[in-house]
């Protein structure tokens, strides 16, 4: 699936709108550059979830839990040394739980990474700062 955004809330109502379309056990691996756009997207991914509270990136906690109509386990991996480190905050017991698990900066632990799970690649365009086309893709069923 692919979309176009022209501004937050557009890219806000694409991903509350994919929320809908998410089950419990869900991970969604998040790709793009710094200010893509990828914690707006998680935060309308709570939105659709039914998530009122204020949704903020983990950078420096790595992970931050909200619960709705599923949890869900928001991680930030930006600054983790290695996929070692994501086993010591209980990773196993998030991606492979009862929630809906997104990961920030997902090519950084590619090899601990779900076989089944979702892409979701956020490119800005250089010349339009408010233009985003967010790629959603299904990883191996």
């Amino acid at each position: 699936m692919e979309y176009i955004s022209n501004n937050v809330e557009e890219t806000k109502r694409i991903a509350a709108g994919f929320a809908k379309e998410l089950k419990s056990g869900d991970v969604l691996c998040m790709y793009g550059n710094l200010g893509a756009g990828k914690t707006a997207f998680v935060q309308g991914l709570a939105r659709g979830l039914g998530i009122d509270e204020p949704i903020t990136s983990p950078t420096f906690t790595i992970v931050n839990e909200y619960q709705g109509d599923m949890p869900l386990y928001h991680f930030d991996v930006y600054r983790i040394g290695d996929s070692e480190e994501m086993y010591e905050i209980g990773y196993e017991e998030y991606v492979y739980g009862d929630g809906i698990s997104v990961i920030e900066w997902a090519e950084l632990i590619e090899d601990i990474l779900p076989e089944s799970r979702y892409s979701v690649t956020i490119i800005k365009d250089d010349t339009n700062d408010d233009y985003r086309k967010i790629i959603i893709e299904k990883v191996r069923e």
